[in-house]
């Protein structure tokens, strides 16, 4: 399994906490809560493809509703493998801060 890159784990982790409720507009809502500011849809959307090919999320389609015009939503949700992917990601990123406790402990921006 590859490694995933920091936004594809901002992603991943958007979809995961938005559980049933992981469509476009509120991954993209999470993901600038988590990085402090936008990102474009086509970038977000670029990724999110990515990540169906890796198999990472899968999509489904959504029910059209009579208040709500237009295609209906897609919505994304972990597969077991991105679940995993995540969690190798966690245990990555757990490793190098680990690897550093003096620089935890003693930096001051």
């Amino acid at each position: 399994m590859k490694e995933i890159t920091v936004l594809e784990q901002i992603i991943l982790s958007s979809v995961f906490k938005l559980g049933e409720k992981a469509y476009g507009v509120s991954v993209r809502q999470r993901v600038k809560k988590l990085l402090r500011k936008n990102i474009n849809y086509g970038t977000l959307y670029n990724v999110l493809e990515q990540l169906l090919r890796k198999g990472y999320v899968k999509k489904t389609l959504g029910e059209s509703s009579p208040e709500r015009v237009g295609r209906p939503r897609i919505y994304y949700a972990l597969t077991p493998t991105g679940e995993k992917a995540l969690w190798k990601a966690y245990e990555l990123q757990n490793s190098i801060w680990n690897s550093i406790p003096g620089f935890i402990k003693d930096y001051k921006p």
